[in-house]
């Protein structure tokens, strides 16, 4: 690489000229520094951690979800955004509608602590807690750097508007 493309950092170390200084570190975040100040869905509560506003990412957002006992999300999607998501503890439950087939079928994929799901762009779902005494906590994480959530009124597609 050139001189011309790096810079000379503080410390005298050479960097790639084009990452800023806030890039050039580790973002720690500790469960007191999580945001309850993102979109959030009836029934359950949504925590950031890696974000635009916590670390300055620009294509990540990730957080937890806590849905308490005996306890339904409203339905909603996360926009043009792929949700990954980790099961931390309980046994929560993520309801769609399946389209593929000749009739529409509610669909309930049932998990246990260290499942994955993968919610792809714009699907309607929802989350349940069936457990009537144990909470459910997941950790998501989104290609996009902020949380988007369209609520909605069904599990259907009716009301999704692909932008």
């Amino acid at each position: 690489m050139p001189d011309r493309d790096l810079v000379r950092t503080p410390s005298g170390v050479l960097v790639p000229a084009g990452i800023d200084p806030f890039h050039r570190t580790l973002h720690h975040v500790a469960p007191s520094g999580l945001l309850g100040q993102t979109t959030q869905t009836s029934g359950m509560t949504r925590l950031e951690a890696i974000s635009g506003k916590t670390v300055g990412s620009a294509n990540l957002w990730m957080g937890q979800t806590h849905v308490a006992a005996s306890t339904a999300s409203g339905n909603h999607h996360h926009g043009a955004s792929e949700t990954a998501i980790y099961v931390v503890s309980g046994h929560p439950v993520f309801v769609f509608l399946d389209v593929e087939g000749d009739q529409p079928v509610e669909r309930r994929v049932e998990t246990d602590p260290g499942d994955y799901i993968f919610v792809p762009p714009y699907v309607p779902h929802r989350e349940e807690n069936p457990d009537p005494e144990t909470e459910a906590v997941v950790v998501i994480a989104r290609t996009t750097q902020e949380a988007i959530v369209v609520n909605l009124d069904g599990l259907d597609w009716s009301e999704v508007e692909i932008r």
